[in-house]
């Protein structure tokens, strides 16, 4: 489906992607890294919207570059705004199947289709300027898939949707996976694009640093050093634990019941805790990550391509 070899974007003397090397058959990717790692140049370079400094890009077995027939094949969900005050939902989406070669009245029920499939049937009618972050978000998905592409590429695809609307879009684009189709998720945000069961594609400064599973992402994040919050029954005497059977690098009260601390791997902390629980009858109510974006990930990825750390198994 998709071939890079040896793919670098310069622009002037910044590097948008480095070296990039794939070859994806059809399937479901999560592209993901932090904001400004190079995933929309990449996209970009994928759809022949931006042409490689060094290396080549082959979509379907064709170079992409000043191929417009070839992105009939291909639904796109941009991250950026839509901008069309007087136009409404359905006049807009039916405008952009009319781009893909489809003839004005075959545009509109396909646009209909997908705006009804988005949810987006009672305000089709309306101008987008009257439309939520959420709706337009919608309108932008329904445009992707109106023309029923082989290809589905969504930039942010959860951005301004709602718990219902977020739960209805991974239930859409589990449905759409399961039909052997090409499906690329772009984001930030490890926990949304996980629920869709992807293989992960994982970019930072504009590199390939690791691809793999859920389940090997987890892996690699479960042997890393790692910050943890707990919550507690009683904080003092967890703590004294955890530094007895753990290897905890820091470790500090934030409040009467909470715990912040650092360990070398979480994995070996995983295992001790429920013994912790069983033995010594505390009451452990929350644990959580720090953060919850990539930036812990992506931080020892690099550091691990910098050779600074030692990664089992890698």
């Amino acid at each position: 489906m998709i071939e890079l070899k040896n793919t670098t974007k310069l622009y002037k003397d910044v590097i948008g992607v480095n070296d990039i090397c794939l070859n994806l058959q059809a399937g479901t990717y999560g592209l993901l890294g932090p904001n400004g790692s190079g995933k929309t140049t990449l996209i970009n370079l994928i759809l022949g919207q931006l042409k490689p400094t060094i290396g080549s890009v082959t979509l379907f077995g064709v170079n992409p570059w000043k191929k417009s027939k070839l992105l009939r094949r291909i639904g796109l969900c941009p991250s950026v705004e839509i901008n069309y005050p007087r136009a409404t939902g359905l006049e807009w989406v039916t405008y952009m199947v009319q781009l893909h070669g489809f003839r004005f009245m075959q545009a509109q029920k396909k646009a209909k289709e997908s705006l009804d499939f988005v949810g987006l049937s009672h305000a089709m009618n309306r101008p987008m300027r009257n439309y939520s972050l959420g709706m337009r978000q919608r309108a932008k998905i329904g445009q992707a898939i109106a023309h029923n592409p082989d290809l589905l590429i969504l930039d942010e695809p959860f951005n301004g949707l709602d718990p219902i609307g977020r739960h209805e879009m991974s239930a859409f684009l589990k449905t759409w996976a399961s039909q052997g189709k090409g499906l690329i998720l772009a984001s930030h945000i490890l926990h949304e694009i996980e629920a869709i069961n992807p293989s992960f594609l994982l970019i930072s400064g504009g590199r390939l640093l690791a691809s793999g599973s859920p389940a090997e992402v987890r892996n690699i994040l479960a042997d890393t050093p790692y910050e943890l919050t707990m919550r507690t029954s009683n904080p003092k005497q967890l703590a004294t634990l955890l530094i007895e059977h753990c290897d905890i690098e820091s470790l500090k009260f934030t409040s009467k019941t909470e715990i912040l601390f650092s360990t070398r791997s979480a994995s070996q902390l995983f295992k001790v805790i429920p013994e912790i629980i069983q033995q010594h009858k505390i009451t452990i109510t929350e644990i959580r990550s720090t953060d919850d974006s990539l930036n812990t990930l992506f931080s020892m990825l690099m550091k691990l391509h910098r050779g600074e750390l030692m990664q089992r198994g890698l």
